[in-house]
């Protein structure tokens, strides 16, 4: 039996075909000989979510999303309709949670199950599970974002506001002149300590350098000269002064040695304070009691 060249060729392209799907299907994940259960979820919005995105069980990937369906009629307008491994339970309490998946902002679905003492009887073939939305590292940095420009931007007016300010009443001109006069001050200072260094300084070090010669050669000659001598001398001088004062045959000896002499003295010296005292004594009566002086005749 022959067959014709169409229809080799139709079952050829149909075979391709086939493999063509399957091939396909199986870089997307989806294993079509597996039978799988689907669930529903209800969401606002479904942030990059598309058909084929992978659903997660605390990381694992257990299956696909199969549709997207989005009705304006109702809220939430976007249905989403997951199939997973037929084997896996979702026990009641289960939440499908729409989360971010990698930093592109693409989307998935991650099933969030209950505790193990709350879990109760699965969900069936086609229930409804309760949904929420994960904001995701961009929707994070996208707030914070957002508040730090709006602080940023606070600041930045307030600052504008009081340089206007300080614009208007002339003060920061006057400051602006004042930074402007110092630096010329510095300058001109800078310019006149580079004078003294270069001009003076030399001079003022050769000078330096002179009388520190001249020193040395002073402390040489006083080195040189004979201090023992001098020493010698002033011993004999202070040698002879004391033999002076034990001895009793100079005026300077008895007044030291000699004891009577010492108290006659001191009498005489307290005599002399008690006659001075009744001099004082005297002339204080004649101030308070003057006498009238008596005409002379003429001759």
């Amino acid at each position: 039996m022959k067959y014709s060249r169409e229809l080799k060729v139709g079952i050829l392209a149909i075979v391709c075909l086939g493999i063509l799907y399957f091939g396909f299907n199986f870089l997307k994940g989806v294993n079509i000989f597996s039978p799988t259960k689907v669930y529903v979820g209800t969401f606002d919005r479904v942030n990059g979510l598309t058909a084929q995105a992978p659903v997660y069980i605390k990381g694992y990937k257990v299956g696909l999303v199969e549709s997207i369906q989005y009705n304006f009629k109702q809220s939430p307008a976007f249905t989403v309709a997951v199939s997973i491994d037929k084997t896996i339970e979702l026990p009641r309490g289960t939440q499908m949670a729409l989360v971010a998946d990698g930093l592109l902002g693409g989307g998935a679905i991650e099933l969030q199950l209950p505790p193990l003492m709350n879990r109760a009887m699965p969900y069936q073939h086609g229930d409804t599970l309760p949904t929420q939305i994960v904001p995701g590292l961009m929707d994070n940095l996208q707030t914070g974002l957002l508040a730090q420009l709006d602080s940023i931007l606070t600041e930045a007016n307030t600052l504008l506001a009081s340089l206007n300010n300080e614009m208007e009443q002339g003060s920061l001109h006057a400051t602006l002149q004042n930074v402007e006069r110092i630096t010329n001050d510095l300058t001109v200072s800078s310019k006149d300590i580079r004078q003294l260094t270069h001009n003076q300084l030399p001079a003022i070090i050769n000078k330096v350098d002179t009388t520190l010669v001249g020193l040395q050669e002073i402390v040489t000659d006083v080195q040189a000269a004979d201090i023992q001598h001098v020493i010698t001398s002033l011993n004999q001088t202070i040698q002879t002064l004391n033999h002076a004062l034990q001895s009793e045959e100079g005026t300077l000896g008895l007044l030291l040695n000699d004891t009577q002499l010492h108290d006659n003295l001191n009498a005489a010296l307290q005599n002399l304070d008690a006659t001075v005292t009744n001099i004082d004594t005297i002339v204080m009566s004649i101030k308070a009691r003057p006498f009238v002086q008596k005409k002379l005749p003429k001759k």
